[in-house]
């Protein structure tokens, strides 16, 4: 783990990248503001996770960190007690997570249940969506207190260590870190917006298969009876109307990915 501070004293903010190390668009947006020396009006921890699985550019060595936490000190697993060690090192810090994903190019940010931090933060964040994961959280950072965890855009691309950059400075700026970033782009400025709420529901079943297909588009409407998917040819149709999260052929082993419900707006 690779620990960076911008500011004098004690953090109560951080930025954790490379949860997972085939992600590395995180790392890419912190180096990139250390290297900018920026004069901090609150003191900001900015760490690099999982240093071995970035290195290998492998999600994980023995099992998902993301799903290891609050992990254990003496385990045989190294994410969980990496898992151990960042928890030590984000407390009491409001915190936000960089990841990307396989299966949405926009970024848009997870909290385990809309608070008042999400008030306070997401609508200053150039995202135009939260998700709310709710009971879908074991095992994952996005549990610790005062966390938002958002994914930058497709995994490995220059769009996502853009975006990641960003969301970094526009989080710093929501929480009197740094100023607001100076763009010609009004989001990126950190100037309040409308912000869409789904929640999650429940995961998308994903039967073995050789090959698999997605027609659905996230967070775009799935009416009862649309085919969704397919799995070797043989499509799958919705039971009940929902919104479609994080949906991808491949992105995960054995799911597709969730339905959600749309549940409101952060004006």
């Amino acid at each position: 783990m690779r620990i960076y501070q911008l500011g004098e004293g004690t953090p109560e903010v951080a930025v954790v990248a490379a949860v997972h190390g085939d992600e590395p668009c995180g790392v890419h947006a912190i180096e990139r503001l250390v290297a900018e020396e920026p004069t901090a009006s609150r003191p900001v921890k900015l760490v690099v996770a999982h240093e071995e699985a970035l290195e290998r550019d492998v999600r994980y060595i023995d099992e998902d960190l993301n799903r290891a936490f609050p992990g254990d000190p003496d385990a045989r697993s190294i994410e969980r007690r990496l898992a151990h060690e960042l928890a030590r090192e984000l407390r009491d810090c409001t915190t936000l997570s960089l990841h990307s994903t396989q299966s949405y190019g926009e970024p848009f940010a997870l909290v385990d249940t809309v608070d008042a931090v999400t008030r306070a933060i997401c609508p200053h964040l150039p995202v135009d969506i939260v998700v709310e994961t709710d009971r879908f959280t074991d095992g994952r950072l996005i549990e610790h207190p005062h966390t938002v965890e958002v994914e930058c855009g497709f995994q490995g691309s220059d769009e996502a260590a853009d975006n990641a950059y960003w969301l970094v400075r526009s989080f710093l700026a929501a929480t009197g870190a740094l100023s607001a970033p100076m763009t010609d782009d009004p989001v990126e400025a950190g100037e309040r917006r409308d912000v869409t709420v789904f929640r999650l529901l429940e995961p998308i079943p994903k039967d073995p298969a050789e090959e698999y297909e997605v027609y659905a588009t996230n967070f775009e409407r799935v009416a009862a009876g649309e085919r969704f998917a397919a799995a070797d040819g043989e499509r799958l149709s919705a039971d009940a109307p929902f919104y479609p999260i994080l949906m991808s052929p491949y992105g995960y082993a054995d799911v597709f990915g969730y339905a959600a419900e749309r549940v409101g707006t952060l004006e």
